[in-house]
């Protein structure tokens, strides 16, 4: 089963979307390092549902109780084992979808894997998960901050609304300024006039994240099989939704000449850079010392609340319609769960190469 991730820094989930509660393990953290039980929290709070007008009206608290790991708010390097109670959860809107394949959800493919179908949103499918990612991953960003790695992600479109601009250009301080996390004052605001649009509609649509990693030393990341940014997109496809990773360049750079795509090397103030960064930041799988950066893609979230036909567990054919606290748009939540898959990587990769030298 698939439910660890990680090397040296290995991280455990465990839960359902309707069960009791959810909750961690995460592994391999060294010891002695000041973790903010407040900043965690903090992390949660940007993923939980019910913030805003725009996303699901679950009500919960999403309150995390850390039980192990932990002594006089530093870690012990043993592992770190978490709870988060599910306060919320009400199977009976689920009900009508007891023996029903809901379109471009988990039900089918997991009730054929399993024999199993765990119609109270979604079960273990379910990105109620993704909030324990979001506790391991906040874990890890504040012994990143130690190391001088920081990791920013916001919402760069979503539907035909796309930022222009570079990173590099935007104020990312002003991300949680915005209520779908978008930087882009006046392009935020055409997002939120569109998703709340949507959402009367019964209608649901994607968008994409972009991330950037600074302060990452030269030299993360293992050849052949535990490449940086082969992780990097495991990670990120791991996240419910996701359709589509890029780095650097991305797909772009596939209709780029090799002379204009080249990053040349020059040296600046006695260290070797690059002159430009289309590689964002990792050349042969390894990290260059340059900003890592990259783009997640999201699919429009599947249920809608609107009627669609499907086929039941008898193979025959009906009429179905979501019902229930649903987000018109995943992404803007998605943005801390972005951000914690990365803060894994990267700190297990740290790790790593800490022990691949005598």
């Amino acid at each position: 089963m698939s439910n660890s991730f990680g090397n040296i820094l290995k991280f455990t989930s465990f839960g359902e979307s309707h069960g009791i509660a959810i909750g961690g393990v995460l592994d391999g953290c060294p010891a002695g390092v000041d973790i903010s039980v407040i900043d965690i929290q903090a992390q949660l709070d940007r993923r939980k549902p019910g913030q805003s007008k725009l996303v699901s009206q679950r009500k919960e608290s999403d309150t995390v109780q850390i039980l192990s790991g932990l002594f006089e708010g530093k870690t012990t390097g043993m592992p770190i084992g978490f709870v988060i109670q599910n306060e919320d959860h009400k199977s009976k809107d689920y009900q009508h979808l007891k023996d029903k394949f809901r379109p471009s959800h988990a039900d089918y493919t997991y009730y054929t894997k399993y024999g199993l179908h765990d119609y109270r949103g979604g079960g273990r499918s379910s990105a109620r998960e993704t909030a324990t990612r979001v506790v391991a991953g906040a874990i890890a960003a504040q012994i990143l901050e130690e190391l001088g790695i920081s990791i920013k992600a916001y919402v760069s479109s979503i539907g035909q609304l796309a930022v222009s601009k570079t990173y590099e250009s935007l104020n990312l301080s002003q991300i949680d300024d915005s209520l779908v996390r978008c930087p882009d004052k006046t392009l935020s605001e055409k997002m939120i006039d569109y998703v709340a649009r949507l959402k009367k509609e019964g209608d649901t649509v994607g968008g994409v994240i972009t991330a950037v990693v600074n302060g990452v030393p030269v030299g993360l990341g293992e050849p052949i099989y535990e490449k940086l940014n082969a992780n990097l997109a495991k990670a990120m496809f791991s996240i419910n939704a996701v359709k589509g990773f890029e780095l650097g360049s991305g797909f772009e750079g596939a209709g780029m000449r090799g002379s204009a795509h080249n990053d040349l090397f020059e040296l600046n103030d006695n260290k070797i850079r690059t002159t430009s960064n289309f590689s964002g930041g990792i050349q042969g799988g390894i990290s260059n010392g340059e900003d890592i950066y990259f783009k997640v893609a999201f699919k429009p979230v599947a249920t809608l609340l609107q009627k669609q036909k499907s086929i039941n567990l008898k193979g025959e054919s009906v009429e179905l319609e979501g019902r229930g606290r649903h987000d018109a748009c995943v992404v803007p939540r998605a943005v801390p769960i972005v951000e914690a898959m990365a803060s894994l990587v990267i700190l297990d990769h740290y790790l790593l190469a800490k022990t691949n030298k005598l």
